[in-house]
């Protein structure tokens, strides 16, 4: 049976008691709004440990003046039904008083110059207020493995990069992308979609494929494929679309070659989505 924590205090007993009988720890932290590419997270979590452990958490901290706060989805019940069907142990709950008593934190982990490009130049302050939740969960629950997404690929390179300069201690494992059969990358966000919307939606996937089927022409021949599809939607508004580098997440040079991540966001509507894709140039 799923329990279902709100404070610190329980979820930490909850843990020790958990490690205590020797088992070990996955923490899967959440938003809600849960989708079947989180379910493969939860999924993911119990091949790699014994107990498993989903944190539900709307972030204020990560959220700009002129975003989606109020409007992020809130589907508790329905996450908490998911979760039991997948036989989840401890599902950790808090609110935002629980999380920040007085208030944002006075400490706080900044993401640096790489928290400056792509999504942070386009959400200044996001990834400050990611990356200190996700301390303070990692550090709360002491987790062996934690997991994150392929898709926020952006935000998986600084989480990475955090637990190893920080010794956080748990391992961070990336759980591929999870698409539609049409390729459109799941997300909580696609239910802002209508339905030509989600059609045009598809040209994302579709400008990630065009630089893939380019890319052993190097990053400027496989760069200018994938804007000749988003040229032909022009409902889709490009925020960028780029080429960077695995190990440091720094835009790659015309004459690189080698392994890369290929990155692209775009606002479909007022929907803003992001995606990705692993690839060799050369």
């Amino acid at each position: 049976m799923t329990r279902v924590l709100d404070t610190i205090a329980d979820i930490r007993a909850a843990v020790a008691a958990e490690r205590l009988a020797g088992r070990t720890v996955a923490l899967t932290p959440t938003m809600g709004a849960l989708h079947e590419g989180h379910l493969t997270h939860v999924r993911h979590a119990a091949s790699v440990a014994d107990t498993r452990v989903v944190s539900i958490f709307v972030n204020p901290t990560q959220f700009g003046p002129n975003e989606d706060l109020d409007a992020y989805p809130r589907t508790f019940d329905a996450d908490l039904a998911a979760l039991e069907a997948e036989g989840v142990d401890l599902v950790f709950a808090p609110s935002v008083a629980e999380m920040y008593p007085t208030g944002p934190t006075a400490t706080v982990v900044t993401a640096g110059e790489v928290g400056t490009r792509f999504e942070g130049a386009s959400r200044p302050g996001h990834f400050d207020g990611m990356l200190t939740v996700v301390a303070k969960l990692l550090s709360i629950v002491r987790p062996d493995v934690a997991t994150f997404g392929q898709k926020d690929a952006q935000q998986l390179f600084l989480v990475r990069r955090m637990a190893a300069d920080l010794d956080l201690g748990a391992r961070i494992e990336a759980v591929p992308t999870v698409r539609e059969a049409d390729g459109l990358a799941l997300s909580s966000r696609n239910r802002y979609l209508s339905a030509e919307q989600r059609t045009e939606a598809l040209a994302l996937w579709r400008t990630l494929e065009a630089v893939a089927s380019a890319a052993s022409e190097g990053p400027d021949v496989a760069l200018a494929a994938g804007r000749e599809v988003l040229a032909a939607h022009p409902a889709v508004v490009a925020d960028y679309l780029a080429l960077v580098d695995p190990v440091d997440f720094a835009p790659v040079a015309a004459d690189y070659r080698g392994e890369v991540t290929a990155l692209i966001a775009a606002r479909v509507g007022t929907t803003r989505l992001i995606d990705n894709l692993p690839l060799t140039l050369g």
